[in-house]
């Protein structure tokens, strides 16, 4: 069984750049050329699909190519691998809508970086600047420090891998991407505990485990279970957020349950043992003599586990005072009686009289 964490802050989805190697031709049948160094390509020609592809197309076009180049289906083929860091990094951006909208307003570029020219503010001026030279004045190390970040930044230490690459240390690593997905569990489900099966990009199926007292917008993080790294870096995670669907009488506040239960008039008169609905069945409650409605009820320990203490929190019954769908003379010769001796004005007492 996999086990999750919850995120409790809002998550940031990282996108994930890919370097490309120059003079290894790619095999991706919606793209055709050698990939250009330093540059992302166009996101819709990366995944064969049109600038008005739907949400669901996109989605469909990026599973058929990453399970086509998957490195883990094409061990040791460095092209793959490339062609599927490409397609990865595309699906990341048209696949978040406000990405998307801003590349196809050309405020950002296929990398989701700003527009415009970032030239490195290093400069190599040493006993190595003959090979810098022909990077027109720039190292290695800076230009990719200028495609990765710096040393601190997400890619972690690529641009110093790629800089030292003459002297025997390893080229430019970068984690896998990060994948979002959705799923949908019901109230009971949610309040609970439950377990559901996820199909992944890749196609492979995992079973995610949904924690008791889980809200609804909550995000819980698979990890290792995004697009594999690049040059040894880690995996990426993969992000499923949790929706809950309204329940038919249940209403969630923090970790109590509220619910409002209808009673007959002689019920409420009366008094009488009732069986009322809760998270885990019904269960028996007494309802006091001369209940109106309004009147409030605690069960104890009902409500919702929290995540942290552990205690579940109580579930509060309302009464509803319901009479008869049909009132017989009987009924109404006995109030009417009884109404003569017993004038109470129920509107003067809550100040409307």
């Amino acid at each position: 069984m996999m086990r999750v964490a919850s995120l409790a802050p809002p998550f940031i989805f990282l996108h994930q750049t890919c370097a490309a190697r120059t003079g290894e031709r790619s095999r991706d049948t919606a793209v055709t050329g050698p990939p250009i160094p330093g540059r992302m390509r166009d996101p819709y020609q990366l995944l064969g699909v049109s600038r008005d592809a739907s949400a669901d197309d996109i989605k469909k076009a990026y599973r058929k190519l990453a399970k086509q180049y998957h490195p883990d289906l094409n061990p040791g083929d460095s092209v793959v691998e490339q062609r599927f860091k490409e397609v990865t990094a595309a699906y990341d951006l048209l696949s978040d809508a406000d990405k998307r909208a801003r590349f196809d307003r050309g405020e950002i570029d296929a990398s989701g970086q700003e527009r415009g020219f970032r030239s490195s503010s290093r400069r190599r001026n040493n006993t190595s600047a003959g090979a810098s030279e022909g990077f027109g004045g720039f190292s290695a190390e800076d230009i990719f420090k200028d495609l990765f970040g710096d040393e601190d930044g997400p890619f972690g230490g690529a641009a110093r891998g790629a800089g030292a690459g003459a002297g025997g240390r390893r080229g430019p690593t970068s984690r896998g991407a990060d994948v979002a997905y959705s799923i949908t569990v019901s109230f009971i489900e949610a309040a609970r505990g439950a377990k559901r099966r996820l199909e992944l990009t890749t196609g492979r199926t995992i079973e995610v485990s949904i924690q008791p007292g889980t809200t609804d917008g909550q995000k819980l993080r698979l990890k290792g279970q995004g697009t594999s790294g690049f040059g040894g870096g880690g995996a990426g995670d993969a992000i499923v957020e949790v929706h809950v669907e309204p329940h038919a009488f249940f209403e969630r506040r923090g970790n109590d349950i509220h619910v409002t239960v209808p009673v007959t008039l002689q019920e409420a008169v009366l008094g009488n043992s009732i069986e009322v609905p809760t998270i885990d069945g019904k269960v028996s409650l007494r309802i006091p003599r001369g209940s109106n409605t309004g009147t409030k009820l605690r069960l104890k320990g009902k409500g919702v586990e929290d995540a942290t203490s552990h205690q579940r929190g109580d579930q509060y019954v309302s009464l509803t005072v319901v009479l008869p769908q049909t009132v017989d003379d009987e009924l109404a010769q006995f109030v009417e009686k009884w109404a003569k001796d017993h004038e109470y004005d129920v509107r003067k007492k809550a100040g409307m009289g």
